[in-house]
């Protein structure tokens, strides 16, 4: 039992901070009439009904004590845990105001005051707000007439469901019906002080403080938690002098359990107390947390509508007949200087995130070669909304993605950072175009539970890395690139950089902008059709060796990215199921060949002058004999030893040139019939002789 002292301390904080407490003590009828007529100023939709329905001004509802429920009136009870809570909320429950659920059973409706003779509030009429709800009819709580001024001025004017006779309820509580409060136990009154309502939380850029009795907590990079599975957090707490300051993940119950006791511990507070700050500070920030993953998702650019001018310049970029040298061209006028195969072949990876097999694409380098420029410049022609542009990314990053958040756009990564951690998950979305993950999670019942959560491709990457040693399992999936690092190339980046402070420097980067800005808008206009190549089976390309397979997709998916580029030059074929496709003609394969050549090819000035007069002997021999037995040069096989009476050199010299050029791919080795010998063919195809690059095994387009 609690002293007077202490009984008389708790009521009166209870009081302050329930006003209505005694007025629902004394009437709980008049009581709810009273609050639900303050309620109606904040209804539109209420004031409106009463002037509509009732005829009433909001002044004039108000003076009658008419008012509407808006669900709050167990903001200003105290818990149920409470007696004197429980206890009014029983009555209220008697009555009916209350249901058995707990909920209000008035809410959404408009409430009439019913009098009786003397004047006394002694019941409550109900209308609902929604007229198509109608048909719930009225709720009557208590007996007793409306208002007379109500009744004899209005009327006329009121629906005849709406007007009601004299109402009796045979349930109705006196109002001396509800107990006097018990004492109350310690249980009690550590409930009603420390009710989950009294807290304080102020959100800044810096930090979340949160406050609760004498207890203080401020939370720290709240920000940087972008996945609902995660609630990493920076947490002080402090109370008058003492400090506690800790980082954690409060989702793990083991860490949070932890934190529980060690501020408990610190602060000189009871841990049941320290349990409660911590589980409402555990809602409120997960509820920050949310809205803020929400509000990145709403801010995901969204394609704008093209005005007729837009649409029109943009449709004749794409109809220009020299649109890959335009494309160059643009690009060295936006301040990307040289590099014009590489710019036009990342230019055609961007566009191929419209098929169904991307061409991904690794550029590398050595720092400060001007690699992530040279991304930068082709990104800057993409539409915002079909590219993800990170700089780094933990491992399980790209698994809980939205599901189609990433499909057929291109995700753009710089350096090894972004790379190291993230290389499976890019190797699955290239090959196999999506990924799809398995976690554990609580289920509603407290098990755990198996949830797949899936990424949806296909995705086009864009990387770049300065590392020499790459993943071979992601470089060999990829169209490796090189920066060009000449001295000529050193001179020209330095003589842009010099002109971009002059007048003339600052007129191109106001042109630039427009440039930019067509080239967007033209990709929009690209549809993501299907593309044929008729003569495929007519292509050729090297196949010594198992990634060459690869590198033969890579080959196909260029050629189909330039045909789709090209679609508004070419005739859009429409099947029977409605799907748009396009063929692939010789000049696109012209123009695949010259960006293969150009990027992959070699030369022979690699080759020591014995080794390439070796090689030019060997491409001579071949041809003879190939033409003497009628056969192609894919199946003509040779020995060292018939190389070697024909060319007329040593054993030694033979074999170490032609150990020489298998090293380099030119020559492709095969074991023999006896299992001892070897025999080899010739992959060379006599190309380069003048000097030029060359890939080999490439068919000439001229043939097609």
């Amino acid at each position: 039992m609690l002293s007077p002292t202490v009984r008389s301390d708790y009521l009166t904080e209870l009081h302050s901070r329930f006003p209505l407490l005694a007025s629902f003590q004394s009437n709980p009828i008049a009581a709810t009439i009273d609050y639900y007529a303050g309620c109606l100023a904040g209804s539109p939709k209420a004031i409106q009904w009463a002037q509509s329905v009732l005829n009433l001004s909001l002044s004039e509802a108000q003076s009658l004590q008419i008012g509407f429920s808006d669900r709050s009136l167990g903001s200003q009870l105290p818990n149920k845990q409470v007696q004197h809570g429980r206890s009014i909320r029983e009555a209220l429950e008697t009555l009916g105001i209350y249901k058995t659920n707990g909920r209000e059973s008035l809410r959404g409706y408009v409430t009439i005051p019913l009098f009786n003779d003397l004047g006394d509030v002694t019941g409550i009429h109900a209308l609902r707000v929604d007229a198509e709800n109608r048909e719930d009819g009225p709720i009557v709580i208590g007996t007793g007439e409306w208002p007379p001024a109500l009744r004899t001025a209005h009327v006329a004017v009121m629906p005849e469901d709406v007007i009601p006779d004299a109402v009796t309820f045979d349930a109705v509580m006196p109002v001396d019906l509800i107990p006097a409060a018990e004492a109350p136990t310690m249980e009690s009154i550590a409930t009603a002080v420390e009710t989950p309502a009294t807290f304080e939380l102020t959100v800044t850029p810096q930090h979340i403080a949160f406050t609760r009795g004498d207890r203080h907590y401020q939370v720290r990079g709240l920000e940087r938690n972008m996945s609902s599975l995660t609630l990493r957090v920076c947490l002080q707490a402090t109370r008058q002098d003492l400090i506690y300051l800790d980082t954690l993940d409060l989702v793990k119950a083991r860490s949070r359990n932890a934190l529980i006791q060690a501020i408990a511990v610190e602060l000189f507070v009871e841990e049941s107390t320290v349990k409660k700050d911590i589980g409402i500070l555990l809602l409120q920030l997960e509820d920050l947390r949310n809205r803020q993953i929400d509000a990145v998702k709403e801010i995901q650019p969204q394609s704008p509508t093209l005005t007729d001018d837009e649409t029109r310049k943009a449709m004749d970029l794409l109809q220009d007949p020299d649109l890959p040298h335009r494309i160059g061209v643009d690009l060295e006028r936006c301040g990307m200087v040289g590099e014009a195969f590489n710019k036009l072949a990342i230019y055609l990876a961007v566009i191929s995130r419209k098929l169904s097999q991307p061409l991904g694409i690794l550029i590398q380098s050595s720092s400060s070669a001007g690699k992530t420029t040279l991304m930068d410049s082709i990104l800057s022609m993409v539409p915002p909304e079909d590219y993800l542009r990170l700089s780094n990314l933990t491992s399980q990053s790209l698994y809980y993605l939205e599901g189609g958040s990433i499909r057929q756009k291109t995700l753009a990564i710089s350096e090894d950072h972004g790379l190291a951690e993230a290389s499976y998950a890019l190797k699955l979305l290239q090959s196999e175009g999506k990924l799809t993950h398995a976690t554990v999670t609580k289920g509603p019942n407290g098990k755990s539970v198996t949830q797949i959560h899936t990424v949806q491709g296909p995705v086009q990457l864009l990387l770049t890395s300065t590392s020499k040693d790459l993943d071979e399992e992601l470089s060999n999936r990829c169209l490796v690139l090189t920066v060009d690092e000449s001295y000529e190339q050193t001179k020209s980046i330095q003589h842009r950089q010099r002109m971009l402070h002059t007048r003339f420097g600052e007129d191109q980067n106001r042109k630039s902008t427009e440039i930019l800005k067509l080239h967007r808008n033209a990709q929009r206009l690209l549809k993501p059709l299907k593309v044929y190549i008729p003569f495929a089976d007519k292509l050729t390309f090297a196949s010594d060796r198992t990634r060459l397979r690869r590198d033969n997709q890579k080959y196909l998916t260029l050629i189909q990215s330039i045909a789709l580029l090209l679609q508004h030059q070419r005739p859009i074929v429409v099947d029977a199921e409605g799907c748009e496709s396009i063929d692939v003609i010789p000049q696109d394969v012209v123009l695949a060949n010259r960006l293969m050549v150009e990027l992959l090819g070699r030369s022979l000035d690699e080759l020591s002058p014995q080794t390439r007069r070796c090689l030019q002997a060997l491409e001579r021999f071949v041809r003879v004999n190939c033409k003497e037995v009628s056969v192609i040069r894919e199946d003509y096989r040779f020995t060292r030893r018939a190389f070697r009476e024909s060319i007329g050199w040593t054993d030694f010299q033979v074999r170490t040139h032609l150990d020489r050029l298998a090293e380099l791919e030119y020559v492709v080795v095969h074991r023999g019939q006896r299992g001892r010998s070897y025999v080899y063919e010739l992959a060379y195809d006599g190309s380069g002789t003048d000097g030029s690059r060359f890939v080999v095994g490439l068919c000439d387009p001229a043939t097609l």
